[in-house]
Parts: C-alpha cells; structure tokens; sequence
C-alpha cells in the first residue's frame, strides 16, 4: 500500500515541479535591471515621501506591488497581493509613520496553511540613520535582498507546490525592524505555521573595503536557545541540552547540506549567532515569536558601501551603488534561496519530537505524525558534535516511534525528519525541550 501511495502521489505532482533545477533561469540582467529601477527612487528611506510616484519609499513598495502583479499575471493569478500596514512611532521614527510591506502569497495545493516565507527589506539609508532626503541609493542594502525575492517569485510561481511560499519586501528595517514585526505579526494573524524564514539582507557584493574577496561563500546566521524559551523550558534545556538544536538551527545545519548538493554553486558558512555582531534583521522578529528563522548574508561586507552619505573622501568613493556590486555572486545566492524554497514547500514540516532514555540501556524517540510524510528518519550525533551525522541511524520509518537497542541516550542527541513523496527530506527537529519546528505553547511554562 505504502508504495502504491508513493506512486500516486508522485503522478500527482506537477511535470514543471518534477524537473532538475528550479533555479536555472535566474538573470543577471534582470537582477541588475531590478536594481537600477531600485536605485531610480532616488532615497526608500522609510521616513521618505509616501505620495510621490518617483521618489521615496512609497514608490518603491508601490512598484513592489506591482511587479508581484506582473508576475501573477504570468502564472494565471497564482499569487494573493497583500500589503499588510501600520502606523508607527519611536526609536528612529519621531513622527508617526506609515509602515507598509508588499507581499505576494503563493497558496499550497495540499497544505495551505504550512508557509515558507522569503523576504528582505526594501527601505534604505545613508549615514545618518535619520537622513530621509539626502539620495540613499540601497543598491545592496537592502536592493539585492528585495531583487533576490522577486526572482524567487518569476521563477517558483510557475510551479505547484504542496506549501504555501510567501516573498515579502518589508519597509523599516533600518529604523528598527518595523516591517519584520509586521509581517511577523500578520503571520501570527493569519494563523500560518511557518516553518522556515530565509532573509536576505546584503546578498550582492563579493569583496570587502580592505579587498579580501570571497565569491565562493554565503553565511546563513541562526540563534541557538531560541527566543521563546519558558523559564520551565531553559531550565530543561540545562538539564538535558538543546541550546545547539533550535529550529534555526537545524535549519542552518540543513541548508549547509542542501549547497553541497549544487556543483559550483556557493558553499555555506554557517554562523552561530542570531545576527553580526552588535547589528540585526528582520529574521529577528520570527524568531521572538518562536518560528524558524535565519539571515542569509554575503560571506565578506564593504563597509564603505553601506550605510554610506555618497562622496569621495580622502580619495575614497563612498555609497551603495549597483557598480560595487557582484551581479554573479547575487545570481548565485539567487539560485541557492529558490533552490531552499522549492524543497522546504515540498517537503513536509519537521516532527516535533522526544527522546527517553534515563536509567536504561536503550532509548526510546517518538515523533508526531506530520501531513504529507510516506515515512520518518532518525538521526544522531554525539553531545559534542556540530553536525547530524552523514548516515542517519534508522530510515523510512512508518511508525511514529522506535527503539534503539543498546543505545545509551546521555550520550546523544538525537532527530527526526520527514520524507517526501519524491524522497527529500524535511530539515531535522531535535528531540530535546523546545525542539520542535513551531512556537512554544504558553502552557509549557509550568512552576514545578
């Protein structure tokens, strides 16, 4: 029955979803195309003009709209346009002003409320962070973030997937994260489950201001001890481990193992701290709000092409211009985001799971059904490994449990992911406290 099952489902799954490499179309040209119309706004700081339909941040997220209708119109509608909004003010926004992002939803077939969201800041900035009328160009920060999604867009709307994909470009990052909590927060509104967020935030440059170089790398940042985490849950996590196995985390881990896949494509670095030292995204509103989260940065920055007044100094040319840009290496960072987004939307989500094995030889891991698996894999690695081992320790499992003989569990961390009608993998939940891909219940947090 089970290999019936499999054969339906895979005659059930678009031709276009079954070929190679979703991400072969990608363009330079237009990433590049995309950029010059960015950088045409003139500033998109996000206490710019709303009104003007040239220049500002309102005509920016305006066009942003409005390409997510073009590319619906090429799919026959196939993207939900929304643009979720508040008012805000505070830290960096004196004055009340209108947040708004542009957001394009791609609905599952099967599992429409299981969401995979993409997304980047649109808004820009120059050296002083309130400096809303000085030109604020944003080629790369945030440019080739917002150009990244809507490639991801053009090229995985022409496809049907089980899970809804959601590309979003968010207003107000540089004052403070506005638009990453808005959409974090319409997210929660909707009643979405995510199960992976990949921000891109400066994706387009390959060397640094003192000119190292490296083309070859793309650093995916995770948190470890998850933001959500219950003082009942820390004190578990001390008691039995965890602070290596967060959501982020294990989504990190499984990105790495996705980019070695792709011959010539970009290796990843992982990074294991929520975000650069002392700086921040938009990954991090998710992840307060306990859904899985990572920031996909280039390899080496160019801190006299960010956040940047334009000018020449002391023989040195300033700003965040499209011609300090690598339009290669956004391609292929392109390429690695629609690659992550096509298998995490096909894919089903991460079992939340347990391990028991105090005072006994042999261990015991259980894992909730999740929809859209045919089978389960069990993973482990020991407590001071980095890394789930190449060969997991049991495959296909149909059941929602195992035992493992002779398998002293203090000794080990352990997972499990889920299978895909087509094979695939779902990235690995971690069998400790707070493991699991989803926010952590209130009721958790119960005093002993």
């Amino acid at each position: 029955m089970k290999k019936l099952a499999l054969f339906a489902a895979l005659l059930a799954t678009p031709l276009v979803a079954q070929e190679a490499d979703p991400a072969a179309d990608v363009s330079e040209e237009r990433l590049r195309a995309d950029i010059d119309t960015l950088v045409g706004f003139g500033t998109r700081h996000t206490l710019s003009e709303q009104d003007n339909p040239t220049r500002g941040i309102g005509a920016a997220v305006d066009w942003g709209l409005a390409e997510f209708g073009r590319i619906s119109e090429t799919c026959e509608g196939c993207l939900e346009i929304v643009a979720p909004e508040r008012i805000e003010e505070g830290r960096r926004l004196p004055r009340p002003t209108r947040i708004r992002n542009a957001v394009a939803i791609q609905s599952g077939t099967e599992r429409p409320n299981e969401v995979v969201i993409v997304q980047a800041h649109i808004d820009s900035r120059v050296t002083d962070a309130m400096d809303w009328e000085s030109d604020a160009p944003g080629a790369n920060d945030d440019g080739s973030g917002t150009v990244l999604v809507l490639e991801a867009a053009r090229a995985l709307s022409q496809r049907s997937y089980p899970v809804t994909i959601v590309y979003a470009l968010l207003s107000g990052e540089e004052q403070g994260l506005y638009g990453g909590r808005l959409m974090a927060d319409y997210a929660a509104e909707q009643g979405w489950q995510v199960k992976a967020v990949l921000n891109n935030d400066v994706v387009g440059n390959s060397c640094g201001s003192d000119g190292y170089c490296d083309p070859d790398h793309v650093r995916v940042f995770s948190e470890g001890p998850r933001a959500d985490l219950t003082d009942a849950i820390r004190s578990a996590q001390r008691r039995e481990g965890g602070e290596n196995d967060s959501p982020s985390r294990n989504l990190s881990r499984w990105l790495d193992d996705l980019a070695d896949e792709t011959e010539g494509g970009l290796d990843v670095r992982q990074i294991w701290r929520v975000d650069r030292m002392g700086r921040g995204g938009d990954q991090i509103p998710f992840m307060e709000k306990g859904y899985p989260a990572i920031r996909i940065a280039v390899a080496v920055e160019d801190y006299e092409h960010q956040h940047q007044d334009l000018r020449v100094e002391d023989g040195v040319t300033y700003g965040d211009t499209a011609d300090e840009m690598d339009f290669a290496y956004l391609a292929k960072v392109t390429q690695f985001n629609i690659r992550a987004l096509d298998r995490l939307a096909s894919t089903p989500a991460p079992p939340a799971s347990t391990a028991r094995a105090a005072v006994q030889t042999f261990t015991d891991i259980a894992w909730e059904e999740v929809p859209g698996a045919i089978g389960y894999t069990v993973w482990q690695r020991r407590t001071d490994e980095a890394y789930w081992r190449e060969e997991p320790i049991i495959e296909n499992v149909v059941a929602t449990n195992a035992r493992l003989e002779g398998v002293r569990g203090d000794d080990w961390i352990f997972g499990v992911s889920a299978t895909a009608p087509d094979g695939s993998r779902s990235p690995v939940s971690s069998a400790v406290p707070a493991g699991q891909f989803a926010p952590i219940p209130v009721e958790e947090d119960d005093s002993e």
